[in-house]
């Protein structure tokens, strides 16, 4: 390896200090080239410049002390990691400095008689000793064999503090990241001359180094709010080019021929002879984007936003009318059997009027059924096709498909958005979700979509009321369910499934049934339902209760969506500190549809600080927004899509959520250079480092 040069693709396992185990910990992390390793950035810094000798120091100051370890003890219990850890040091001054840890207990394996220790923390004076303390101390072992160099890395300056991988501790890998940048040939800028002069940012090389190792007179406040020149530099990089590469999938959408759809008079009449009732002006201005999206020559890509119970699959109708007048099929593609069957319901109910074939195709038909269900749609009888990942099938051909409706989209992929959209000519897609996802998060994910916000909900619907409940008090809130229902309205009682536990779920719901039909309400109909029940069963209970039948519906998540029970105004939620906030949120939003007060009732066992922010979210607020936001807060980007197949883009420097405004900023330039590029060749050449570079880390499907 002599003649070795290290690039920017040059694997770990090749960095002297690395070796099989730690390349393997790197690895977990997604660690496996430089590159990789210099976009793990320091999470916070600490200024480490202010070394003294212990007799230096003064009370009050932030200080770094290098010195020995003389004694160290555990006192007070006897419980591992409890009780006070106090250790005393001294160094050539001969003066004695105490630290203390507080829940200690695991330093007594760490720290022994004779080590040579870094001490970073606040000075304080000790009037009952008469010592000097440091309270709770950062603290870095040192090697004996350190030189000086060494130390000098981790102390005398301002250090960054990396999260440890594995069992590589922040100091290994500021080691490690020193010796890369020490040996890596300057890298190349690929950032636009243009929007790096006008920004005045540094190039890339100076901003990763200045990244990891600040230099002496770095503002610490700028630094560890992730604000310095550098970190700006890297930030709004990774945000330039993933917009980048989300515009030029726009812009190649935009040029796709794709169907334009005519819109006169007789299309305006069917429009409106379907709709059951006035639209609210939100869902006129929505309908008036689509339609105008619809005429385009190209392929239209919009993302329907709206609150549970705004209307939007009445919008989604509407849209549906204008396709099937121009004599084409529409597809609506559904998560879940039952919000298939409630869109089956709802679409017959609005274009039965017209005439029109309504098609349900789901996973659970049997194979004879799948293949007249398959002919039908591949003759043209059928006009509009609902079903769930069993549309996506290889032999489930349309004749003339013109429209796409995806429903709760960040539940596919976006590689199943493209397997719907193989199925016709370039069709128009119309995505819907009733997650409210905040904005920025939204032009992230769906960049390439244009968005449509329905934000007023019909007239006449009352806020539903929340309360908070905890489980002792259980008894008042069912006398409170009798009375409503002896005032004739229906009521749901939901249990969380949590992934790994779908049958403990189930068992919950099912004893809880019968504890209330047996016990609580032995007069009163009481209906089961969870994701075990045969479709039939479902399907049956699901009627029942809204007939009116059945009064109580117990239940685990399954009917989280797209049921609508106008009569139901109770909403009682078990254990509801272990939903997310927006489930719980699409949960509330099952009552309160017709015009009778409706009531949400969150049932709560033990809670932690995070589910407690929840809970108080919800019952103060209304706004699927500003929950959303709340979510998103909480729980981070994420796990606020719960799966890694939702295409959220996954972000190495940038944070979605401090870095809204960088986001902003960036998406403007990526948008401008890409549409009015300083020459063609530039162009090329930035299409070809997003492919090279980005494709694999954004995740996105095309570029270029």
């Amino acid at each position: 390896m002599a003649n070795f040069i290290m690039d920017l693709s040059t694997s770990l396992t090749y960095i002297k200090g690395v070796g099989p185990a730690r390349a393997a910990m790197l690895e977990g992390k997604g660690l496996r080239t430089v590159e990789d390793l210099l976009g793990y950035v320091p999470f916070r810094y600490e200024d480490r410049s202010n070394v003294k000798a212990v007799s230096e120091l003064a009370p009050g100051e932030m200080a770094t002390v290098i010195a020995e370890v003389r004694s160290a003890s555990l006192s007070g219990f006897k419980r591992r990691n409890l009780g006070l850890f106090e250790a005393s040091f001294t160094d050539r001054s001969g003066r004695v400095l105490i630290g203390k840890w507080f829940h200690g207990g695991y330093l007594a394996n760490v720290l022994a008689a004779g080590q040579k220790v870094a001490l970073y923390g606040k000075v304080e004076f000790d009037s009952y000793s008469g010592q000097l303390n440091m309270l709770h101390p950062e603290f870095e072992i040192l090697a004996e064999e350190d030189d000086a160099a060494e130390a000098a890395l981790h102390l005398g300056r301002v250090v960054p503090v990396y999260e440890a991988v594995s069992k590589l501790s922040t100091r290994v890998l500021r080691a490690l990241v020193h010796r890369v940048l020490d040996e890596l040939p300057p890298v190349e800028d690929h950032l636009p001359e243009e929007v790096r002069r006008r920004l005045k940012l540094p190039d890339r090389w100076t901003a990763i180094r200045q990244t990891h190792f600040p230099p002496q007179d770095a503002d610490m406040r700028l630094l560890n709010a992730f604000r310095s020149q550098a970190q700006f530099r890297l930030i709004f990089e990774e945000f330039f080019w993933l917009e980048c590469g989300v515009a030029l999938k726009r812009s190649k959408a935009r040029t796709v021929p794709g169907i334009s759809f005519d819109l006169n008079d007789r299309v305006r009449e069917k429009v409106k002879a379907m709709l059951p009732f006035k639209p609210t002006a939100a869902q006129k201005r929505v309908l008036g984007e689509i339609a105008l999206d619809m005429k385009e020559p190209s392929p239209m890509n919009r993302l329907l936003q709206g609150d549970v119970g705004s209307g939007k699959t009445i919008v989604a109708a509407e849209a549906a009318v204008i396709a099937i007048e121009n004599g084409y099929q529409v597809a609506v593609l559904a998560p879940t059997e039952i919000l298939a069957a409630q869109h089956l319901f709802y679409f017959k109910q609005l274009l039965g009027k017209l005439d029109y074939v309504v098609a349900l195709l789901t996973g659970s038909f049997t194979s004879r059924e799948k293949v007249q269900l398959k002919k039908l749609i591949a003759g043209g009888f059928t006009h509009v096709v609902i079903g769930t990942h069993a549309l996506l099938e290889k032999d489930v051909e349309f004749q003339k498909l013109g429209l796409a409706i995806v429903d709760e989209q960040h539940r596919f992929g976006v590689m199943q958005r493209f397997e719907l959209l193989q199925k016709g000519v370039h069709p128009d897609v119309l995505v819907m979700t009733a997650t409210p996802i905040p904005r920025t998060l939204a032009l992230t994910l769906y960049g390439d979509l244009d968005v449509s916000v329905i934000d007023e909900m019909p007239p006449g619907r009352k806020p539903i009321v929340t309360r908070h409940v905890t489980a002792d008090h259980v008894e008042r809130e069912y006398s409170f369910l009798k009375k409503q229902i002896d005032e004739g309205r229906q009521a749901y009682v939901v249990y969380p499934v949590i992934e790994e536990s779908e049958s403990s779920a189930m068992k919950a719901a099912e004893k809880m049934h019968a504890h209330l039909s047996q016990e609580v309400f032995p007069d009163i109909a009481v209906g089961l339902m969870h994701g075990r029940l045969p479709s039939a069963e479902k399907e049956s209970t699901m009627q029942r209760f809204k007939q009116g039948e059945i009064k109580i519906l117990v239940s685990t998540t399954v009917i989280e969506v797209g049921v609508d029970v106008p009569n139901a105004t109770v909403m009682i939620i078990e254990q509801a500190e272990r939903f997310g906030l927006s489930q719980l949120h699409q949960l509330r939003g099952r009552v309160g549809r017709g015009a009778a007060q409706s009531y949400c009732i969150l049932i709560t066992e033990r809670m932690n600080e995070i589910a407690k922010e929840r809970i108080r979210t919800l019952v103060d607020s209304n706004d699927g927004f500003h929950i959303a936001e709340m979510d998103l807060k909480l729980r981070g980007p994420g796990e606020f899509f719960g799966t890694k197949q939702s295409g959220l883009p996954s972000l190495r420097v940038a944070n979605i959520l401090r870095d809204q405004e960088i986001l902003e900023a960036a998406r403007r330039d990526a948008v401008n250079f890409v549409t009015h590029p300083p020459s063609e060749e530039e162009l090329r050449r930035s299409v070809a480092y997003i492919r090279d570079h980005w494709q694999r880390q954004y995740g996105l499907v095309t570029v270029g």
